[in-house]
């Protein structure tokens, strides 16, 4: 009678093994066969491989864990082990049972060095992404923890027996298949997925306190290199520019904010930028592998590792997408429409004859005078180009070109509403643009590149720009503010990308400044450098981002 009701609370009593599975087969009748016998651990079962658990194609798991002899509710620890009772499945039922121990003997083992998260949860083996596990001992992916999965054969092979479950964040040593407990791995469970809490994220530029890397080499959580994977450097600089921005760093710090989000491009941006502020990180740079995985698919390799690309398109593509995948309605907002939108009037003059063409079509412009024909609009933009004056044919009595220089407050006269633009396509016409609406953060792009059917060409004029406090409403006209409210026109610049080289070649690199320490970095792909503000003015700038005065 003592021994049944043992069984029915779960606890059973410390008998030979033979007893034990006797036990066990007459209390859960339904249990499998053990496949595997351990004498050490003779209740954990190996039927199931664990890779069937997670394409839900044999369902819920429901578990007896057992705690060397304890019952696992009586010590504290929570009873979703199994992946599938996470996911909710409840197809059928299984009996299981797991061991959970914090003495794990091989603890010692976990190599930290060789731990690389950045890149696809992929079986090195089979090359699959269903329920991969991490060797803490090589850094090797395999699939399952079952007697015929990739990552048991591993650890008789090799030796190396602690694994963590990428998805779960469990740690299980095989072949015994226990789950390890032990506060000594919560660093390594932080660095394959930061958390970050709202305190934390508030305090973060305030923060100037440095992290060291088990190198030994410091680095500044949200300042660090990022690797090239082949020439990709044009989204490295568009990745680190974006850092700098607060509202969407923030944002996507906090993945609550989309954990619904069915995007991989949303949640890998998240990923990455969870990474590159995260203070414990086991080394002093980032690879943003998944998150360029993630942009090949999603922009069907218009953007892909191996090409190099232009950062204003792929800025403008990127801001686009993550609005499209954020957002609730087909007319509603996003994070990014939040940072980054503005509005423009648009005054277009068109000649007689495509007022002709116009009025076939039964359309009519706003207003007509001779042979010239006018329509006005209103349109949202996310970044402003601007036009450089075109550079000297002639050389200077030293045989040498000139590098023409133009403030920027010179180009920018484009938005004034009183400056012509003449556009060709779709059709000719006279273009006057006027600023509407100023957003919290302003993008502007210098037009260096110019295409023919023969070549392209790079304008290598210097535009001379203030970093701090530069002032729009003195230089084009603004929309009166509302009622108890204050124009803000006044913005200070936060990120600065640069072109080296050749047109169609060369690199880019990037200045930001960290708000912290009010100091400046040029960063170019790994190679980050303190530098002095400046510095930043001094180069042929492509792309800026400024941001809004609040006060």
């Amino acid at each position: 009678m003592t021994k049944k009701r043992e069984v029915e609370d779960g606890v059973v009593p410390e008998e030979s093994t033979a007893k034990r599975q006797k036990v066990m087969d007459q209390s859960s009748p339904s249990l499998p066969p053990v496949a595997f016998e351990n004498p050490l651990l003779p209740l954990a079962s190996y039927d199931d491989d664990e890779d069937d658990e997670d394409d839900g194609t044999k369902g819920h798991i429901a578990e007896q864990v057992i705690n060397n002899g304890e019952d696992k509710e009586q010590n504290g620890y929570s009873s979703d082990d199994e992946e599938d009772e996470d996911d909710g499945r409840s197809q059928g039922k299984r009996n299981r049972a797991i061991e959970i121990r914090r003495d794990c003997p091989y603890l010692d083992t976990v190599n930290r060095q060789v731990l690389d998260f950045d890149f696809e949860k992929f079986c090195s083996v089979s090359l699959t992404n269903l329920n991969v596990y991490a060797c803490l001992v090589c850094g090797k992916y395999f699939q399952g923890r079952g007697p015929k999965s990739h990552a048991y054969t591993h650890s008789l092979e090799a030796g190396h027996h602690v694994f963590i479950n990428l998805r779960t964040e469990k740690v299980y040593c095989l072949p015994d298949g226990y789950e390890v407990i032990d506060p000594s791995l919560d660093d390594i469970i932080h660095v394959l997925n930061p958390r970050f809490a709202q305190e934390q994220v508030k305090q973060l530029d305030k923060s100037r306190q440095w992290s060291r890397a088990l190198d030994g080499s410091d680095y500044l959580p949200g300042t660090v290199g990022l690797n090239n994977i082949k020439e990709t450097d044009f989204v490295n600089v568009t990745i680190q520019s974006l850092m700098r921005v607060t509202p969407l760093r923030n944002f996507f710090l906090i993945p609550e904010n989309y954990q619904h989000n069915r995007s991989p491009l949303v949640h890998r941006f998240g990923e990455l930028t969870r990474k590159i502020w995260h203070a414990r990180n086991f080394k002093g740079q980032v690879s943003p592998h998944e998150f360029l995985q993630a942009v090949m698919k999603a922009s069907k390799k218009r953007f892909r590792i191996g090409a190099q690309s232009d950062p204003v398109e792929f800025m403008s593509w990127l801001l686009n997408t993550l609005h499209t995948e954020l957002r609730s309605s087909k007319k509603g907002s996003s994070i990014i429409h939040r940072c980054f939108q503005g509005e423009l009037e648009v005054v277009k003059e068109m000649h007689n004859r495509s007022i002709a063409e116009k009025r076939e079509n039964g359309e009519d412009g706003e207003h007509e005078s001779h042979n010239t024909g006018m329509e006005t609009s209103r349109m949202p933009f996310i970044m402003l180009g601007l036009d450089l004056p075109p550079p000297p044919l002639f050389t200077d009595v030293m045989e040498k070109n000139i590098i023409p220089q133009v403030p920027l407050f010179n180009i920018l006269k484009k938005f004034d509403g009183d400056t012509v633009t003449e556009v060709v396509r779709p059709r000719i016409a006279r273009m006057r643009y006027r600023v509407t609406k100023l957003p919290k953060y302003l993008i502007l792009h210098m037009r260096r590149f110019t295409k023919n059917n023969f070549f392209m060409e790079k304008n290598p004029t210097l535009v001379n720009f203030p970093v701090k406090n530069l002032e729009l409403k003195d230089y084009i006209p603004l929309p009166a503010p509302k009622e108890n409210e204050k124009l803000r026109s006044k913005y200070d610049l936060i990120a600065n990308i640069v072109h080296d080289g050749k047109p169609g070649e060369g690199s880019y690199r990037v200045f930001v400044q960290r708000k912290s320490e009010e100091l400046w970095y040029e960063m170019q792909d790994l190679h980050v450098s303190e530098t002095l503000p400046q510095m930043v003015a001094l180069s042929e700038t492509y792309m800026q981002i400024y941001e809004q005065h609040q006060q």
